[in-house]
């Protein structure tokens, strides 16, 4: 069941210390729950079971000389924000934040994210309450766009990507469309994936690319918790959309050009099974049933500058997605 309101208001966002002495440490990027706090049982993948967010949320600071980007689908912002979104976004304070499932149906007027964030682009669907993507910057874009070139269906790609520029990278933030319920759009998927993957290699011929967000795709069987059973019947882990996705990192030989992309928390993880995502149905939470949909991936020329990549398995029930966040060498986005 989603928290009370009760609940959700106790929790804090817990500052730590950000000196240079510190920054340079190797920690682990892990969420840090209050001691005055049980610990959240533990699933078989090694993941908490909560349902609610911790009461005390922190996390060690940033690497020193790196920016820190996150990405989270909220499951509608109206929804989040009154189960404890703002305490993780305080604790995180990342340099750019990607929303995805926003349901936003114009500009939000808050002044907790436009204090924090005085950069941010919103797409918006057509559809009420549906879809939508985020770009919260605190550092100015060159450029924003919010369109998939040459989609024939702009309609249906609104809400659904942001690319922002910066000196030294484009972002591309995606809610990628979903196959549907009995893959009844997997062809719409598909023409989507094959308009976004010409748009990702025409970018990363001019600039290296982190694309981030809820890329609506598990990748390999390690990345959902019953891959067998879902395997080509369930959205997200079909033979048309694993082969898209695997074609973005690995181009086939007959793309002339094309360069190589990396799934950095899969990179520096590759045995592990965690995952972003669990449904509120069935107890999924508690028995550790998931998928991992919820990534960065990087032009493979930028994976030397990529300091960490975490999923904040701790921070649950403001969504039934987590965050993930990765740290860069900053002059990716600055430009010094």
């Amino acid at each position: 069941m989603p928290p009370k309101k009760k609940t959700a208001l106790k929790r804090k966002a817990v500052s730590e210390s950000q000196s240079d002495n510190e920054a340079t440490q190797s920690v682990s990027k892990k969420a840090k729950i209050s001691k005055d706090s049980p610990e959240s049982p533990v699933a078989t993948n090694g993941q908490p079971t909560n349902k609610v967010l911790p009461v005390n949320i922190s996390f060690p600071p940033r690497i020193a000389g790196a920016v820190r980007l996150s990405t989270w689908n909220i499951c509608s912002l109206a929804s989040a924000s009154k189960k404890g979104f703002r305490f993780y976004v305080e604790a995180e304070d990342p340099d750019i934040l990607v929303l995805t499932e926003t349901k936003v149906n114009e500009v939000p007027v808050d002044p907790f994210l436009t204090s924090r964030f005085p950069h941010c682009t919103w797409a918006i669907s057509s559809k009420k309450t549906y879809s939508g993507t985020a770009v919260l910057s605190k550092h100015k874009p060159l450029s924003v766009d919010t369109k998939l070139p040459g989609h024939p269906d702009p309609s249906s790609v609104k809400g659904r990507i942001v690319t922002v520029e910066f000196p030294g990278c484009y972002i591309i933030a995606t809610y990628v469309t979903n196959a549907g319920q009995g893959l009844k759009t997997l062809n719409e998927k598909n023409t989507w994936n094959e308009h976004f993957t010409t748009y990702i290699r025409d970018l990363d011929k001019k600039k290296p690319v982190i694309w981030m967000g809820d890329l609506n795709v598990a990748p390999t069987a390690i990345d959902l918790a019953n891959a067998k059973s879902n395997w080509n019947k369930t959205p997200g882990y079909t033979k048309d959309e694993t082969e898209a996705f695997q074609n973005i990192l690995n181009p086939p030989e007959s793309v002339a050009g094309a360069g190589r992309f990396v799934d950095v928390w899969r990179q520096n993880h590759p045995e592990v099974k965690h995952y972003t995502y669990f449904s509120y149905r069935f107890n999924c939470r508690t028995k550790g049933l998931g998928w991992r949909l919820d990534m960065f991936v990087v032009s493979e020329r930028l994976l030397e500058k990529v300091k960490m990549c975490e999923i904040r398995s701790e921070i649950y029930g403001a969504s039934d997605h987590v965050p993930v966040v990765m740290e860069i060498e900053s002059d990716i986005v600055t430009g010094s």
